[in-house]
């Protein structure tokens, strides 16, 4: 191959295009990133940056004196890919023709329907959401987080430690039922009660109120709750209309081999946008996590430039942490299909404790609270588990 390029310029097409220089490729290397910021690590920005705790330049992903000796488009918007011609089409009408292609275009956080031209209300997911949200925390008053889930816990835990009125409506009855189940997933979230963020559970918003800018959250059964900023946390979609008649097969993402092949040769897929196949549960799955971003990359790459040779290995079990309220919270597996949770260490009174998910005994996904030692020993008996 002479030419690669790497659509994506966040984690995980950074990471496959450190891998392409790792696993010996010398040729020409574009990255092309729809942002104007060189990579940034985006855990953080709903943490430590948007607290003011960290500035910009602690969020960089490229080490002083790394060079990949690549050609980096920043700013330029994928629009579509020419599979006959190998070409990438960009938003200013330009090209760019390669040999190999990196699929790495992430997600977007959903919005929510007629809120467009509101302000006060965001979401977070790059890195000027994060600058944009801070602005409007730093000036307090109360917050309405809408979606109990990883970002919107994180979220209200920054915005509480800011000394915010926070409230949290989550749709479900059960906040964090889906990665954690409905028992785990109730602990965890009883830290909002715990520091005395409101969670108001099993409740739609029917919408917002507001000329100009928000003032308060709408809900289905009725109720009003004033907000001076509300974030939307209802999770994010794939971004691949771009791939939209290039022959790619989209599938809740682009569909993948378990080693990140699509349906077009000598294309692959990684991070966020990617629906991996699991050979140990048999259905693709999406991981939008950081070290999904991180890892399979390097199984990808193997395969895009042995032109699919390599064989496929078995993806790691996917593995996320979540700080919230001073609470180390980590988990590791699937915790779908599941037939039994027990606790292993601690109580979740306490909120240090190690639980293990169990399918006919064996042990598919763990969770932990401010356990890192036994959780990083139990997370290395579910590689392979599905």
């Amino acid at each position: 191959m002479r030419t690669v390029a790497v659509v994506g310029a966040s984690l995980a097409g950074l990471s496959a295009a450190r891998s392409l220089r790792k696993q010996g490729y010398d040729g020409r290397l574009v990255i092309i990133g729809d942002e104007p910021h060189r990579p940034y690590d985006r855990p953080p920005l709903s943490k430590e940056f948007l607290a003011g705790g960290i500035g910009e330049a602690d969020l960089a992903l490229e080490p002083d004196g790394e060079d990949l000796r690549a050609e980096w488009l920043l700013g330029a918007r994928a629009t579509g890919l020419d599979s006959a011609d190998r070409a990438v089409r960009l938003a200013d009408g330009k090209e760019v023709r390669a040999d190999g292609i990196v699929i790495a275009t992430g997600a977007a956080a959903r919005m929510l329907p007629a809120t467009e031209g509101l302000a006060g209300v965001h979401t977070l997911r790059t890195l000027d959401d994060a600058r944009a949200l801070r602005d409007e925390l730093a000036l307090g008053g109360r917050l309405v987080v809408i979606g109990g889930g990883f970002i919107g816990a994180e979220v209200a835990s920054t915005a509480y430690a800011l000394g915010l009125d926070v409230t949290v409506v989550e749709a479900a009855p059960t906040p964090l039922a889906g990665p954690l189940g409905e028992t785990m997933g109730g602990i965890v979230s009883a830290l909002h009660a715990d520091h005395g963020v409101r969670l108001l559970c099993g409740v739609g918003v029917k919408g917002l109120s507001g000329k100009t800018r928000v003032d308060a959250v709408l809900l289905e059964d009725g109720r009003s709750i004033p907000a001076d900023t509300v974030v939307v946390g209802v999770g994010a979609r794939p971004c691949v209309e771009w791939l939209e008649g290039s022959g790619v097969v989209l599938d809740n993402g682009v569909a993948c081999g378990a080693d990140g092949r699509t349906s077009l040769a000598s294309v692959v897929a990684v991070g966020d946008c990617a629906s991996w196949y699991d050979p140990c549960a048999g259905v693709h799955r999406r991981v939008e996590h950081w070290t999904g971003a991180r890892e399979r990359p390097d199984a990808a790459v193997a395969t895009l430039l042995s032109s699919g040779a390599a064989e496929p290995g078995v993806p790691r079990p996917p593995y996320f942490w979540s700080d919230q309220y001073g609470v180390r919270i980590q988990f590791a597996g699937h915790a779908a299909g599941a037939d039994s949770v027990t606790v292993e260490e601690g109580a979740p009174d306490d909120r240090s404790f190690l639980a293990v998910y169990r399918r006919a005994g064996h042990p598919v996904a763990v969770l932990a609270m401010n356990r890192t030692r036994p959780f990083m020993r139990w997370r290395k008996q579910l590689t392979g588990a599905s």
